[in-house]
């Protein structure tokens, strides 16, 4: 099997550059991004849970996930502790995702098959346990993120099974395999402005193909109206917009909790 020193010096320096990138050339405005993204997902959740007569809040919302994709990859390359980052968003993702089953009304009846009053630690386990029928986003930003760790690392057999095991069970992830897919691409390309604006473009095209819109004579499905966004991600830009670490990681469970509230009160 053809390793990595064994490969011409050009093949080679092009191969670690797309695994193991050094600096971004991309959008380095990271924290616009990233607030774009919460108040995309806001109007998102909110469209959902307080305004279904309102689709067009859906629609926005499909700007979100390719803003919080572009993140996570950016947050890869320039971390300095990859433990650390990934510490955090595990952490975030088990904190926030039985706000995210009562906040997005995706309740099961097995979160409350254990009454309270008779075995209120057994009742907050099934209930805790019960929230994971369906995982929020957060599971595939993590999933994304250990690949991009793997690659950093140069373990590719492991990001490869990571990947695998990924490709299995996409349709438990929120935005499933391409999801994932999406995050390598813009990890691997960051590097490379135009190119990651060409290829992330015609994924996105190729990825949102589908059924209920309409444009130049073909069909797409709602992914389609996130295109905007990964192309935001792909221009060169900086104007130096810096967000409180209390901000980027709070803002996640804040606003589900809060939508769990006025849904019950309205």
């Amino acid at each position: 099997m053809p390793t990595l020193s064994s490969l011409p010096a050009r093949a080679r320096a092009l191969a670690l550059s797309l695994t193991c990138p050094r600096t971004v050339r991309t959008n380095r405005d990271t924290g616009l991004i990233r607030l774009l993204a919460c108040l995309f997902m806001l109007v998102d959740h909110a469209g959902k849970m307080l305004f279904p007569d309102i689709p067009e809040m859906r629609l926005i919302g499909r700007l979100a996930f390719p803003m919080f994709a572009y993140g996570v990859a950016v947050g890869a390359v320039y971390t300095r502790n990859p433990m650390r980052y990934l510490s955090r968003m595990v952490l975030l993702m088990l904190i926030s995702q039985p706000l995210y089953a009562l906040g997005l009304d995706h309740e099961c009846s097995a979160m409350y098959e254990i009454p309270f009053l008779e075995h209120p630690l057994g009742a907050i386990r099934a209930f805790y346990i019960g929230s994971w029928n369906k995982p929020s986003i957060l599971l595939s930003l993590v999933l994304g993120l250990c690949i991009l760790f793997l690659l950093r690392r140069r373990q590719w057999i492991l990001a490869l099974g990571v990947y695998v095991l990924c490709c299995r069970f996409s349709a438990n992830l929120d935005y499933g395999i391409g999801g994932i897919r999406l995050i390598l691409l813009f990890y691997m390309l960051c590097e490379h402005p135009l190119a990651a604006l060409a290829t992330v473009s015609a994924y996105m095209v190729a990825w949102s193909g589908g059924t209920g819109y309409t444009f130049f004579g073909h069909e797409f499905g709602m992914r389609i109206f996130a295109l905007p966004a990964a192309v935001l991600c792909c221009l060169p830009m900086n104007r130096h917009i810096t967000l409180p670490r209390w901000f980027i990681y709070g803002f996640y469970p804040a606003h589900l909790a809060v939508l769990a509230v006025l849904t019950r009160m309205l």
